[in-house]
């Protein structure tokens, strides 16, 4: 099955950082209000995310933390970036990877597939919002990162 089948298999739709994605769950259970946090929210959320060679998902960060998860296809290039950046590789251990990987709440993040396309599962606790999503401009990142230039501009639109 490739890219055109999953996303039609699974009824996927674009999402705004990039790549492709269908929510699978969301916690009935709430957690009711958290601190920090601007509302009530759902013990966790779970979505398929697919990204296609040439497509990446531009740098982001979450107010909760989010488990990445290797389904089929290549392995995911997952950007991490703070003090220090950390690039991680997903997928099966046979081609050198880890099946998953969580970015802790609040960690810039990006990804990309190292191939055709990628497959994941991604499992935000407490369950996402869009009001606990941001997604810096490309000004703001190299205004904050000016050392990183080329990862800023890989990594954003």
């Amino acid at each position: 099955m490739g890219p055109e089948e999953i996303i039609a298999a699974y009824r996927m739709e674009r999402h705004r950082e990039g790549g492709w994605f269908r929510e699978v769950h969301r916690s009935p259970r709430s957690l009711g209000r958290i601190p920090g946090y601007p509302g009530g929210r759902t013990a966790f959320s779970a979505i398929y995310f697919l990204l296609t060679r040439g497509d990446f998902s531009a740098f982001h960060r979450l107010r909760s933390e989010e488990a990445w998860i290797h389904l089929a296809g290549d392995p995911l290039e997952l950007v991490l970036m703070g003090r220090e950046v950390r690039r991680v590789r997903l997928g099966p251990a046979t081609e050198g990877g880890d099946p998953v990987a969580v970015v802790s709440s609040g960690e810039l993040q990006a990804a990309r597939s190292c191939g055709e396309y990628t497959l994941a599962a991604c499992i935000v606790a407490p369950g996402f919002d869009f009001e606990d999503f941001s997604m810096p401009s490309r000004e703001e990142l190299l205004r904050e990162y000016p050392d990183r230039r080329e990862l800023v501009l890989a990594f954003t639109r």
